[in-house]
């Protein structure tokens, strides 16, 4: 499992290096991996000798890691230009790099534009204006330069630790922000690089470790992210003697006449991903529909059977099927079972869910559920906001409804009502299409019906992930969010990159499940 932490976390496990004198180790190591991260980049490109490379230079540390760095490719024979955006640059780091016969170029009021067209046109832009320490963004002449290079589009632009103007705790940007290509951290992953819309400035991110590791094991994780192998653990694994209602059995309340096809989708996604049995309850145009789809679900025109978790709302739209969602929503909170709630479901809640409720708005509909709960002081939420906040807010969602709360986006956050979160981002562009959310509903329900018992166990693979019970329904949506993502990614690569539809999605989900559970496997002694 990745973990992130926030800045502070970084600084606090720097401290004890820094107070023993280690501060300059601790640079030199950090410089060392940025360096080896250009030779790489550069070298996907042209050699190495000769490559022009400008590294804009703030007034701390980071600016000092940037100049180390500087000096040591510059000793490798590359052309080397550092733009000073203050008079107080590192002393130790100018030194070393004017000694390796770089160049250096001073920011000052009226020449921003003219040192971003110099630099634009260079191999390597890296961005070591401000660090994790940083409150707020770039200003002044800084954010002049910024702006303009932004535009210019550089060929290869690497940050050195977090791309400036981003926070890196939270994944809030403070505009002009350097798109980054690759992203080069020291000690730790941070939050910020692992949410948007930090993530979609960071590019790539490389973890160069500088010896503060240990330190940092010591303390919780701001952010979680599955990796492949997390999630094939935590994946159900038929034995021997398994049938159908040992599977797992899912009631799905979605669809109606009009939107007949978030049924079909989420009803079919939920067989795939390994459900025993799919009770669907819904109107008999929609039914007609989902069983020429999947003829090994169940129609259920009222009351169904007997389930092991619900998924409630996908396309859900009239009073009738608003009545059906409503019904199995008390029947599920009075027998203690999980649930997800899905779009026209979000708005049937009752006053306090519990952890197994798990929510899934994308940023409207988040936005409209905030808006909806009592006030807790923040004035009035829109979609904007979420979108350039999206760690608080879901968070937030969660410790006021009492449920998880799933929220879709390019990365996808998970936060349980205690706050632990996780972070997912392994699809593709293309995902944003009509009825992908559907899938992923159908998928996490397959998974909630079917791990119950598994998230209890103490021994098992939840248990090892080093949560408490009430927070390990977050990593199964996390989970589920990791297996929607690489489908839909394979889906893609099917069509060479490629557009596709959920369908498509859906129909690579059993080929992910598998290999998520074959590497798991392949992995054990």
């Amino acid at each position: 499992m990745i973990s992130a932490f926030t800045g502070q976390q970084i600084r606090d496990a720097e401290k004890p290096f820094l107070d023993a004198g280690g501060g300059a180790v601790l640079m030199q190591r950090a410089a060392y991996g940025l360096a080896q991260a250009v030779v790489r980049e550069v070298g996907r490109r042209r050699k190495l000798a000769g490559a022009a490379l400008t590294v804009l230079v703030g007034k701390g540390n980071n600016g000092g890691d940037g100049l180390f760095a500087a000096a040591m490719l510059a000793r490798r024979g590359m052309r080397t230009t550092a733009v000073l955006a203050s008079p107080e640059a590192h002393p130790d780091g100018l030194a070393a790099f004017l000694a390796a016969g770089g160049r250096v170029l001073h920011l000052q009021g009226g020449n921003a534009e003219e040192l971003a067209v110099a630099s634009a046109g260079d191999d390597v832009v890296i961005d070591a204006l401000l660090g994790t320490g940083a409150r707020g963004g770039l200003r002044g002449a800084s954010a002049e330069l910024v702006a303009a290079l932004q535009e210019l589009r550089p060929r290869c632009v690497v940050a050195c630790d977090v791309p400036s103007g981003l926070d890196s705790s939270t994944g809030e940007v403070h505009w002009p922000v350097l798109q980054a290509d690759l992203t080069v951290t020291f000690g730790g992953i941070k939050a910020g690089l692992l949410t948007d819309p930090g993530e979609g400035s960071a590019g790539r991110t490389v973890l160069v470790e500088i010896g503060i590791e240990d330190a940092l094991a010591s303390q919780a994780p701001e952010l979680r992210r599955l990796t492949a192998p997390d999630a094939g653990a935590l994946l159900p694994h038929p034995q021997r003697r398994s049938h159908k209602y040992s599977r797992g059995v899912l009631g799905v309340v979605a669809g109606s006449p009009r939107f007949a096809g978030a049924a079909v989708l989420s009803v079919h996604a939920a067989a795939v991903a390994g459900a025993g049995m799919v009770r669907y309850v819904g109107p008999e145009a929609a039914a007609r529909q989902v069983l020429a789809r999947t003829p090994e679900a169940l129609w259920e025109e009222g009351t169904s059977g007997r389930v092991q978790a619900w998924l409630l709302g996908p396309g859900v739209d009239g009073p009738g099927q608003e009545d059906h969602a409503r019904t199995a929503a008390q029947a599920a909170l009075d027998a203690g079972l999980p649930v997800v709630v899905d779009a026209g479901a979000l708005k049937l809640l009752p006053q306090r869910c519990p952890p197994q409720w798990i929510l899934t708005p994308h940023a409207g509909e988040l936005a409209v559920l905030l808006a909806s709960l009592p006030s807790t002081g923040e004035v009035a939420v829109t979609r904007e906001d979420v979108e350039s906040r999206p760690l608080h807010f879901v968070r937030q969602a969660a410790q006021q409804t009492g449920a998880t709360v799933l929220l879709k986006g390019a990365t996808t956050l998970v936060a349980s009502p205690s706050g632990v979160a996780f972070s997912q981002s392994d699809g593709t562009p293309w995902m944003a299409t009509a009825g992908s959310g559907d899938v992923l509903a159908g998928v996490l329900g397959a998974l909630l019906a079917q791990s119950t018992d598994a998230l209890m166990d103490d021994d098992g693979a939840y248990a090892a992930l080093g949560l408490k019970p009430e927070d390990r329904w977050a990593a199964v949506a996390a989970a589920a969010a990791g297996i929607h993502g690489r489908a839909g990614r394979a889906a893609s690569e099917d069509f060479v990159g490629g557009p596709l539809t959920a369908s498509a999605i859906m129909a690579a989900v059993p080929r992910v499940i598998g290999s998520l559970i074959a590497e798991c496997d392949h992995g054990k002694p």
